[in-house]
């Protein structure tokens, strides 16, 4: 009879016959950080300071993100960080800007960002970005500046 065919996978589940293309996965990329102050300028750079940085560390690019959300404590109005996000050129990517829901520890000017990016990439690979006064809101996935961050449950 034929050969038998032998498949690959780089997720759970994932049945391709080599040489395929990978398949794609939904993955969600967390990031935060603070602005100095409630100016344009001032989000602006913080926006897309955290933004390269996701880049960065990630190598994604903006035509392979489903959408981005950013969230921005009260104490922030000056700007929208979509807006610094189409400054860089992310103006196929669809953006929106929230208010973050105050809570019992609340952190001052923070910006924060969730990428639904479409990657190969299993949850392990992805490095979270914390940035600035926001690097304490997640220890455990801010990492060094690098972004050699261990996850706790590679251990």
């Amino acid at each position: 009879m034929g050969k038998t065919a032998r498949w690959s996978s780089s997720l759970p589940g994932d049945r391709r016959l080599p040489g395929s293309r990978p398949r794609l996965a939904l993955r969600g990329v967390r990031g935060a950080t603070t602005a100095e102050s409630d100016t344009a300028t001032a989000i602006r750079q913080a926006t897309q300071e955290l933004l390269l940085e996701l880049v960065r560390r990630n190598g994604l690019v903006p035509q392979e993100l489903a959408a981005v959300f950013f969230t921005l404590t009260p104490d922030l109005s000056a700007l929208y960080p979509s807006k610094a996000a189409r400054e860089l050129g992310w103006s196929l990517v669809p953006l929106l800007d929230l208010a973050q829901a105050p809570g019992p520890q609340h952190l001052e000017r923070c910006i924060r960002v969730l990428a639904l990016w479409n990657t190969s990439r299993r949850p392990d690979e992805i490095r979270h970005v914390y940035l600035r006064g926001a690097a304490g809101l997640r220890p455990d996935l801010a990492g060094d500046e690098a972004g050699e961050a261990e996850p706790p449950w590679s251990s």
